[in-house]
């Protein structure tokens, strides 16, 4: 009679699924729906997007300050700490949102749709930037989060946080629609052409570098590091 072993086969390991690596195309566009009319909504003109939330920025500040919520002083402080706010939350999606590890299909699908789709087709103006009806919800939730969370300081927070927005679209569109220019303001295209050509686990920062300072994702220390190891 065979003698059973006590223990256990062990199950074979799920194999992880990842995203195959992405060759950045100059041409072109992605399709990312069957359906026509979703397709055609996933495709904007960059004034759509920077037009509302500087509308909304805008109309937030005017509101903010004409129904006495709050003053000059006041109003400037807290559209700056919005929009410090703004630069950390535009950090932050991009790095752990955006390039959330594809360790799934669904996750896979996702991180393609979301951001995979604009490192496939970098100079595809159509996609830097979500759709009309997207911007507006998106909008309207900011305002009523901010408006929930903070009572009355959310005016002058979101006027910041929104304008962030509007600066952080129209940077990034500029850098990938034009050439960078021969003076200091170069230093973004270098900085956004580094996380598309070089390494995509460095440089989340677009319209800002502070974070990526802060926390230690510049460039050139990810590569000091990886030489080191």
């Amino acid at each position: 009679m065979q003698a059973i072993s006590p223990k256990e086969p062990q199950a074979s390991p799920t194999p992880t699924v990842t995203a195959p690596p992405v060759r950045p195309k100059h041409k072109g566009s992605a399709q990312l729906f069957q359906n026509p009319l979703l397709e055609r909504l996933s495709h904007t003109h960059i004034a759509l997007p920077v037009g509302i939330f500087a509308v909304t920025a805008v109309l937030s500040l005017y509101y903010g300050l004409t129904r006495g919520f709050m003053s000059g002083i006041s109003a400037l402080g807290l559209f700056l700490v919005g929009l410090l706010a703004f630069t950390f939350a535009e950090y932050a999606v991009h790095r752990y949102l955006y390039h959330l590890p594809a360790t799934s299909p669904g996750r896979v699908k996702f991180q393609y749709t979301m951001h995979g789709v604009h490192h496939e087709y970098p100079k595809d103006k159509t996609r830097l930037a979500m759709p009309p009806i997207v911007t507006v919800f998106v909008a309207s939730l900011l305002f009523f989060i901010f408006r929930f969370s903070f009572g009355s300081y959310a005016f002058g927070l979101l006027s910041g946080f929104t304008f962030g927005y509007a600066m952080y679209l129209f940077v990034h569109y500029a850098i990938h629609a034009y050439a960078p220019p021969k003076n200091f303001l170069k230093v973004w295209w270098t900085h956004h052409s580094q996380h598309h050509y070089r390494q995509d686990e460095v440089a989340f920062g677009v319209s800002s570098t502070l974070w990526d300072h802060v926390i230690g994702t510049m460039p050139g220390k990810i590569s000091e590091e990886k030489e080191a190891a």
